[in-house]
């Protein structure tokens, strides 16, 4: 008897033919009853979900969070007690890249964490830098496009960058780091990760604090100079995704020190700046790191479409203890991210083994395609037989404050030191090397030297960063060609 495994349907029957379709005589025309063949082609036709809008390329492992440090009195999460190891998954991506875009390319990169805590899933979706380029979800969609293709040529425009980058002050900070070598790290072993947000932490006893995460690497910041990442590009066009699966494989565990800065809840009213800024960082002076544990990747994906092209990351996944800040980026993506993965993989997403939480499901959502997880009776809420109901308040007592306000579409209320520039002035004065700030110019004078960049969008590139600092915009005039009145 032989001892080969038996190819079959989806359904488990037996495969008639893995090479033949079922025809009239051998070479007439296909028959509709062929089963398999239908089968096969509509899973076929189906097998690619639609890519991500944004992060579409990229790669990830699992890995383990421990916490070394006692934290109890920021925060009640159990995954951010001393002792705690909480297992994890982590997805890095290219930003703006298409699925076959190159790993190198200039650009963020995605750092979305993963946590599987006995109160449900944690997800901490964060970038290699702390910061961003806008600081509110309504010009969102238009920056990704500004990103992205033309609509009527369907190519990537420069032009279109600069653009929206010149008229849109506060992203000037980001666009500093993405134009330094930053822009283009050696691999995902050698970058930071932040949760960039300011998010609310509470204690057992309900006391608030914001809080921002810093992953810094153990391995040590590597970046290429635009000419390394150029010939990475030819290259290998997958370089971060082999890298870290080869890391791993071969044992090389990459590991991150886990940072956090703490403020206390009411010094964010009448702060110099809106700590909940997206563009901005918080001054170490004024709120230094604190070492609170390492995180350590440790496992490759068996099966990269099932466990990180199916993988789904939201903001909004809170566990008791933390919770949401009145970041305005973060309010959008409370909303855009779970939306974004009921349509892009279905409505029953979390159902999937990697998106599940380690703890059971109680839930009044049902049905829909792919569900395999249904409730039974009762189906709604409130009920008298014996439903799940609702955690005792205790158990999120912290997460809430007061607001007041009148209902606006306002710019942020300026405060003492509100300012888009000062932040990437002080990287380019007091951050950067003589050799970093050589990066950076010929960095910008290359991505804007593009043939589609207009005379009156490089006369604003100038603009944008003599605002930044003088030296920089002349520098970058003179690069440029543009002869205007310095």
């Amino acid at each position: 008897m032989s001892d080969k495994r038996i190819a079959t349907t989806d359904g488990g029957n037996p495969a008639p033919s893995l090479e033949h379709s079922q025809s009239v005589g051998p070479n007439g025309p296909l028959l509709l009853q062929d089963h398999y063949l239908i089968q096969k082609m509509a899973h076929f036709n189906r097998e690619r979900v639609p890519e991500r809008v944004v992060h579409a390329k990229g790669g990830g492992a699992y890995g383990v969070l421990e916490i070394t440090e006692d934290v109890s009195q920021f925060t009640k999460a159990k995954l951010f007690q001393k002792g705690a190891r909480t297992e994890s998954l982590v997805r890095f991506s290219t930003v703006a890249g298409e699925l076959g875009a190159p790993d190198t390319q200039r650009d963020p990169r995605g750092f979305a964490m993963k946590f599987y805590t006995e109160d449900g899933n944690y997800d901490l979706v964060g970038n290699n830098t702390p910061v961003f380029f806008i600081r509110d979800p309504q010009k969102f969609s238009d920056f990704i496009h500004s990103q992205k293709r033309r609509a009527d040529t369907h190519l990537h425009d420069n032009n279109m960058q600069w653009d929206f980058w010149t008229l849109s002050p506060e992203s000037a900070h980001q666009v500093s780091l993405l134009m330094t070598d930053r822009g283009t790290p050696q691999s995902w072993r050698h970058m930071h990760g932040f949760g960039s947000h300011t998010f609310l932490w509470y204690n057992a006893a309900g006391e608030k604090f914001w809080v921002k995460y810093h992953f810094k690497t153990d391995q040590g910041i590597r970046n290429f100079t635009d000419a390394e990442a150029k010939a990475a590009q030819a290259a290998d066009p997958d370089l971060h995704i082999r890298d870290l699966r080869t890391a791993i494989d071969r044992g090389d565990h990459p590991s991150w020190t886990v940072n956090v800065q703490i403020m206390p809840f009411e010094e964010a009213a009448d702060y110099r700046f809106n700590p909940f800024d997206l563009t901005k960082v918080w001054p170490h002076e004024d709120y230094p790191e604190i070492t609170i544990g390492r995180w350590t990747l440790n496992r490759n994906p068996e099966n990269y479409f099932a466990e990180i092209e199916q993988a789904s990351f939201e903001p909004s996944a809170f566990v008791p203890g933390i919770g949401p800040s009145p970041d305005k980026m973060l309010q959008g993506r409370l909303f855009s991210y779970p939306d974004a993965h009921r349509y892009r993989i279905g409505p029953n997403y979390l159902q999937l083994p990697v998106n599940q939480p380690k703890n059971p499901v109680h839930s009044y959502n049902f049905d829909g395609p792919m569900t395999y997880r249904n409730p039974s009776d009762p189906v709604y809420a409130p009920n008298s037989a014996g439903g799940p109901v609702a955690a005792d308040p205790s158990v999120w007592a912290g997460e809430s404050y007061g607001v007041a306000g009148e209902i606006v579409r306002h710019a942020y209320e300026p405060h003492r030191e509100d300012d888009d520039y000062a932040q990437p002035r002080a990287l380019w004065e007091k951050v950067l090397s003589d050799t970093d700030r050589d990066h950076m110019v010929t960095n910008i004078v290359g991505h804007a030297s593009a043939p589609e960049v207009t005379a009156d969008t490089k006369k604003r590139v100038v603009e944008y960063w003599r605002n930044v600092h003088k030296d920089l915009g002349d520098r970058v005039a003179k690069g440029l060609g543009v002869n205007d009145a310095a």
